[in-house]
């Protein structure tokens, strides 16, 4: 198998909790072949999406610089390769935007995951409100009026984040009382230029929030994310604890309910974010988790992820 993986500066990873190496960690052990590339380097000649990209070693250590070996660039069409991986992080902005649009030309040709068409109409704030039987009360406005009226008909609190937001950026917890709440909405909306979801706010949110690793619609692991203290958001990055969990009975209802939506869309590899048994997010762009899980439960959750890889370009490949 030839894998390209489409990443963010690999200097800038952080190996400890980054689901590409993970994945690159487990392709390495197969004897798959690893190759990177940023965005820039994707291209098109007619109707055929191209690369420069480059050979890729891959070993188990605790830096970039120690992990990966990477050898002269050379041009190829992604068709070359059996699977292509968008691991590129948000921000979804316009040179990701084009990006998917030279990703559409090989489809069929290799397997990509996940699907750009999917990437780009699925929004992973606001996907989730095509289940709203699963979901907290949400809105989604530029009127910092109308989240404070939403504000009070949920009791009292709500949790506001940006419709473009990732990594918990510029999300905020809002309770009745906080004298910032007012600049915190105006902030938000940009004083009404920018559309700002928002969500009950949910209690069991100090207890964590449940990362589930989805592979083809079956759920391959979990982790919950513990807030820190005096912190509202359980993202790991900032602070956020790994704590091992399961998968229960209303996650499996969840998983149920939106597989056959992600596998309509083309995503493969997905993350759903769950609290409290209501979910709040899907993310589809670099969904993370793997390394975590793995620690936690003692075993290699890239592998099963990678079987299913494997089997899909197989498909892909006889088409």
């Amino acid at each position: 198998m030839r894998l390209l993986f489409i990443l963010d500066p690999i200097e800038r990873l952080a190996l400890a909790g980054d689901t590409s190496y993970a994945l690159m960690l487990e392709a390495a052990a197969r004897g798959w072949d690893v190759w990177t590339c940023q965005l820039e380097h994707l291209g098109l000649v007619g109707d055929d999406a191209v690369v420069d990209a480059s050979p890729t070693i891959v070993m188990p250590a605790a830096t970039p610089r120690e992990a990966f070996q990477i050898e002269a660039a050379s041009h190829h069409r992604l068709a070359e390769f059996d699977i292509v991986l968008m691991r590129k992080d948000p921000p979804v902005d316009v040179n990701y935007l084009h990006a998917t649009w030279i990703l559409d030309h090989a489809r069929g040709k290799t397997l990509l995951v996940n699907d750009p068409r999917g990437l780009r109409e699925l929004n992973e704030h606001l996907a989730v409100l095509r289940f709203p039987h699963l979901t907290p009360p949400t809105i989604v406005t530029r009127s910092a009026d109308k989240l404070r009226a939403f504000q009070a008909a949920q009791g009292g609190a709500i949790v506001v984040k940006p419709v473009d937001g990732y990594g918990g950026l510029g999300i905020f917890v809002v309770r009745d009382g906080d004298m910032n709440a007012s600049s915190i909405l105006e902030t938000s909306t940009a004083a009404g230029a920018r559309w700002t979801l928002a969500q009950k706010y949910l209690p069991e949110a100090v207890e964590g929030d449940k990362r589930i690793i989805l592979v083809d619609g079956e759920p391959v692991g979990a982790v919950l994310r513990v807030p820190a203290s005096a912190e509202a958001r359980g993202n790991l990055h900032v602070g956020g604890r790994a704590v091992k969990t399961t998968i229960d009975a209303r996650d499996r209802e969840i998983i149920a309910a939106i597989a056959p939506f992600l596998r309509e869309h083309g995503q493969i590899l997905v993350g759903l974010d769950v609290i409290g048994g209501q979910l709040t997010e899907i993310n589809i762009t670099s969904p993370t988790g793997v390394r975590h899980a793995s620690r936690l439960d003692d075993r290699n959750v890239a592998a099963p992820i990678m079987d299913c890889f494997e089997r899909l370009a197989r498909q892909v490949k006889r088409a």
